[in-house]
């Protein structure tokens, strides 16, 4: 790789309290994917394609699918407009924390570790630690109920088995970046075929669908209505995201200049919202197919995943519609692996310093996300493992502010971002998203601690 590639350059403009530049954002993988810098704009665009769609895994993941179905079930089409919002303030995040990681050569727990007193550091690692494990729980369950869906293999067993996933990281991580990003982008087309076969069986009436995405006041005002809100905020926004897209935005090999960098954001933006937009899709057709079938038909109860594969084959009188859900669970379980490793890798390594073998990193997660499965399952069976989803989800959400704070803090920065910093509209958007997030958080602290 070349070393002008990696060197700090003065024209940048960062400036962090402590300047830690021995050791890049991903080590070898930074700057390891070649891209075009001359020819047709698409030519150049196809380069950068790719960290978009990793991070659009996400928004997308099984933590995803127990709050949207929810939702759908209990509220019919009303939180569209809930998971239209999470996904716009997502494309804005995320854009947000490619602009860090080019402008600077920093990902966001890098920037973090260099700019906050060691104290504050180590809380905002533990804070994010927390956000991946539940991201891993959601998994682990994700997961494990397709296996026994599919395969009939018991729900333990399952989750049991999803430690193994680790070689297939590692097999892939080993092919280089783009074999990683070949595999994400194979299981999320899967997932999109699925999703556009049962919605055309289901066929929801076009007008109800569109008037979800009409923000309702039911949303606020309704406790259980805003609960499931904020869980679908915390499956659609998740901390652990930021950190990633801020490191794997810089796998490519663009020119470490101001010109070079400009160039490199408009691409990764271009990507990343592209991706999301699938996401949105996906999210929305989970969320519309549990509306059009089960409130539809009286179901308001369900809000388990194995509830929802079989009923949905009876309800829409198709057979194949179940197999499809538990295909694209599947799926879903399997790519969040991917990002779930990276994102613990970058995390633990910008805020520490410390590097550890990658399944030994990766099977010290998963197992801390394995034991509660095992315990919830043993104690409560099947029924509490979903309970346990979607509280997933929403302890992701109450970790978001520690995420999105310091990287609007950051990008707002003109001494740390140089040519890059945000423009004036950027950056009061991105207050707002900060300061709505928080304002929910609050709400959901409200009702459910203090019986608001």
């Amino acid at each position: 790789m070349d070393a002008s590639l990696t060197a700090p350059d003065s024209s940048r403009g960062w400036r962090f309290a402590r300047e830690t530049r021995e050791q890049p954002s991903l080590g070898d993988l930074n700057g390891s994917v070649p891209v075009a810098t001359s020819g047709h704009w698409f030519r150049r665009l196809i380069g950068f394609l790719g960290p978009g769609y990793m991070v659009s895994v996400g928004y997308m993941d099984p933590g995803n699918w127990a709050t949207d179905i929810a939702g759908g079930a209990q509220f019919g089409y009303t939180l569209l407009s809930v998971i239209l919002l999470s996904n716009l303030m997502a494309i804005v995040l995320q854009a947000l924390a490619a602009r860090l990681g080019i402008a600077t050569g920093r990902d966001l727990a890098q920037a973090c570790r260099d700019h906050y007193p060691r104290p504050v550091g180590i809380a905002l690692w533990l804070a994010c630690e927390i956000a991946i494990i539940a991201c891993d729980l959601a998994e682990v369950i994700g997961t494990a109920i397709a296996l026994k869906l599919l395969f009939g293999i018991p729900l333990v067993m399952g989750a049991v088995i999803t430690a193994l996933d680790v070689l297939l990281v590692l097999l892939l991580m080993r092919r280089g970046f783009r074999a990683l990003e070949a595999f994400v982008i194979a299981l999320l087309a899967v997932i999109f075929v699925c999703f556009g076969i049962q919605i055309a069986l289901a066929a929801p009436p076009v007008q109800a669908v569109l008037g979800g995405f009409v923000p309702s006041s039911q949303i606020v005002t309704n406790p259980a209505a805003l609960y499931i809100a904020i869980g679908i905020i915390g499956a659609t926004v998740m901390p652990h995201n930021l950190y990633l897209h801020s490191s794997i935005v810089q796998t490519r090999a663009y020119p470490r200049t101001d010109r070079g960098r400009r160039e490199a954001l408009r691409f990764a933006v271009t990507d990343s919202t592209i991706a999301l937009m699938l996401a949105l899709f996906v999210n929305a057709s989970i969320l519309i197919l549990a509306a059009a079938v089960f409130h539809a038909s009286g179901r308001t109860e369900v809000q388990e995943i194995e509830q929802a594969f079989e009923l949905l084959s009876p309800l829409l009188g198709v057979g194949l519609a179940s197999t499809l859900f538990a295909v694209a669970l599947l799926a879903s379980g399997l790519n969040s692996t991917v990002t779930a490793t990276l994102a613990g890798q970058i995390v633990m390594e910008g805020f520490l310093h410390l590097r550890i073998p990658d399944w030994a990193r990766r099977l010290m997660t998963r197992a801390i996300a394995i034991v509660p499965v095992v315990i919830v399952t043993a104690l409560y069976g099947d029924q509490g493992t979903a309970k346990l989803l979607v509280l997933s989800q929403v302890v992701l959400s109450m970790q978001l502010p520690f995420a999105v704070i310091p990287l609007v803090r950051f990008v707002s920065d003109r001494e740390k971002m140089g040519a890059l910093v945000v423009p004036g509209w950027l950056k009061w958007l991105s207050w707002t998203i900060a300061a709505v997030i928080v304002a929910l958080n609050v709400k959901l602290l409200f009702d459910t601690v203090l019986g608001g």
